[in-house]
């Protein structure tokens, strides 16, 4: 079965790429064509291509290998990460995951656990990226270490309000983090004092673990 679908699927693209511009009797390009890559990324942007579409292939993992994001995309990104509409994608996911726990068949046997990341799930950095070009400068972990360390980073407000709910359910929260060992006191601190007080473990890498 999955020979005949390649099959198919392999025909389909050779029929494509040899299809004409124009369907017959329609004054309009075959859409397919307005598809066709303008080039090969390789981690470098593609010129012509919108800052919207190269956030869209980026979700949807068909961008690969990225280590900035362009440079004509800091105005897009900022836009989005400080306007509504990133509060608002906060709120549709935080509020899909309370329906989840609340459609749980919960023993209150406290042996239900929720895993929390930390960095963009629990605290936020957008005040180090808003210094940062959003994204457009290279990723620097001197820098980025020393913001960690300070213990500034605000609560994400939606993640908050998902966490209180989900104790208030009686379910236990764990904090699964990549940051290392070295930062857990300054991680804990940070965590209390914008909110998150309590928890069953926060669990760190170790400093010299790789994948």
């Amino acid at each position: 079965m999955e020979l005949a679908v390649a099959i198919v699927l392999l025909a389909a693209l050779v029929a494509s790429s040899h299809a004409p511009s124009r369907v017959e009797g329609s004054p309009f390009p075959v859409p397919i064509h307005l598809l066709r890559p303008l080039s090969g990324s390789g981690g470098r942007p593609l010129i012509g291509v919108s800052c919207v579409s190269w956030r869209v292939g980026v979700e949807a993992n068909n961008v690969r290998g990225w280590k900035t994001i362009p440079r004509t995309c800091e105005g897009y990104v900022g836009h989005y990460m400080l306007g509504d509409l990133y509060r608002q994608d906060s709120a549709l996911v935080t509020a899909e995951a309370a329906n989840y726990a609340e459609g749980l068949n919960l023993q209150g046997d406290r042996k239900d656990v929720w895993v929390f990341d930390i960095d963009e799930t629990t605290l936020s950095n957008l005040p180090y990226y808003a210094h940062h070009g959003f994204g457009v400068e290279p990723y620097n972990a001197t820098s980025f270490n020393a913001w960690v360390m300070k213990g500034e980073a605000p609560a994400l407000p939606k993640s908050l309000e998902l966490y209180k709910r989900l104790l208030s359910l009686g379910i236990k929260i764990v904090f699964l983090t990549g940051r290392t060992e070295d930062k857990r006191n300054i991680t804990a601190h940070n965590l209390k004092m914008v909110g998150y007080h309590t928890w069953e473990k926060l669990l760190l890498k170790y400093e010299h673990f790789f994948l």
